[in-house]
């Protein structure tokens, strides 16, 4: 049976070809959503990824100066894919902008702007800056370390945490770097960008790794 799974993008493409080799590379289907696209039906896991900020408007707040234009048609979109997942415990990965979306969607609120200067903004590298991985969270199980080294290119972050979400990783700055929905098989976000560490990073191949095997579960189990 082929498990297909839905990559969320929206208006510039160019940027999503890592996740899909990523979740290719696990033997999974996977498949790009977009607001332009057919509304995907039925599909096994979710990946929900990097690009614009989330409208502000989500999360109760004005727009400021160094927020981005939003993509209100995106944000409609997968968060109404991520409300079909949840309700039918199906495997969740969110990335970047995809993890501020899923804390949003929780009620959660997010910074609009951590400062020009911010450590966490450096497109391209492989490696920025350590994170604290706390113990006893499925992201902690996954990566089987205290400190991780991650890769970095936002601007915004979590503000106020969403309902029923736990932290999962913080950085040095207390800047949260991973998210997690206990009561679900798997429901797990993260600030930086696995998909682009396949090849070099194990950590970030157990996490893909750790996703294909709750979508495989998932289907075993009939969640559909």
């Amino acid at each position: 049976m082929v498990l297909r799974v839905a990559v969320t993008h929206g208006k510039n493409r160019k940027k999503v070809a890592p996740y899909l080799a990523a979740v290719s590379s696990m033997a999974l289907e996977a498949v790009l959503v977009s607001p332009e696209s057919a509304a995907m039906k039925q599909f096994d896991g979710l990946v929900l990824t990097g690009g614009a900020d989330v409208a502000p408007a989500r999360y109760g707040e004005t727009k400021s100066e160094q927020t981005g234009e939003p993509d209100i048609a995106r944000d409609e979109m997968e968060a109404t894919l991520l409300k079909r997942a949840l309700a039918s415990d199906l495997p969740v990965l969110a990335i970047c902008r995809g993890m501020q979306l899923f804390n949003v969607e929780h009620g959660g609120t997010l910074i609009q702007h951590l400062g020009d200067a911010s450590a966490h903004r450096r497109p391209g590298a492989l490696y920025v800056h350590d994170v604290q991985v706390l113990p006893g969270t499925k992201l902690a199980a996954i990566l089987g370390e205290e400190r991780y080294g991650v890769n970095s290119r936002h601007h915004q972050a979590v503000e106020r945490i969403g309902e029923g979400l736990i932290v999962s990783a913080t950085a040095h700055d207390g800047v949260v770097e991973g998210l997690e929905r206990p009561d679900k098989r798997f429901a797990l976000a993260v600030q930086w960008h696995p998909e682009d560490r396949l090849a070099v990073a194990d950590g970030d191949r157990r996490l893909f790794e750790a996703f294909a095997d709750a979508v495989r579960a998932a289907a075993g189990s009939g969640c559909r």
